[in-house]
Order: C-alpha cells, then structure tokens, then sequence
C-alpha cells in the first residue's frame, strides 16, 4: 500500500533535517510506534510488518526508539501460568 501526505516544500525540508532523507520510512515508523503504544497493534503484528525474525527482535526495535512494552498484570500471570504449567514450579 502507498500513502500520500500533503505537506508543503517547508516543511518536508524541516522533516528531511530533523528526520533525515527517508521520509517514508520514518513516517512508517512512527505510525507503528503510535499503533503499538495505543494498543491498536500487537508485538507480533509489528514485528511482521518490519519483517524482523522473531518477537525479540521487535521488542530491541522499539527498545532503541525508548518504547516501554505493552505488558501488564494480566500479562505477567499468564506468563506465570506457563512457567508453572510448563516447569512444573509453584511461584509466590
């Protein structure tokens, strides 16, 4: 899919010094942060879309543009299901 953004001359060239020549990929990248940090996308749907090989390598990606994660409680004790269920542990 191609998108196109009307802005003026000035302000392309403002965007260009501040965010350097690749404009596509930077607004690209700016609407998968949004996304995921509203929780429109998950990780896994972000990690596709950059085509990046697993989940962790999403999670560096938004890790280096200083993007806390999306995990709450709720996240933390299925996390903790799993350890239990799978490593036979009881956790406190």
């Amino acid at each position: 899919m191609h998108v196109n953004i009307d802005i003026s001359k000035t302000a392309e060239e403002q965007l260009t010094k501040v965010l350097g020549p690749d404009l596509d990929l930077a607004v690209k990248e700016a609407l998968l942060i949004n996304s995921y940090r509203t929780g429109r996308i998950s990780l896994g749907f972000l990690t596709e879309v950059l085509s990046l090989p697993t989940r962790f390598d999403g999670q560096q990606w938004l890790a280096q543009r200083g993007v806390p994660l999306n995990y709450d409680l709720d996240d933390l004790e299925a996390d903790r299901e799993t350890t239990r269920r799978h490593f036979h542990v009881e956790m406190l």
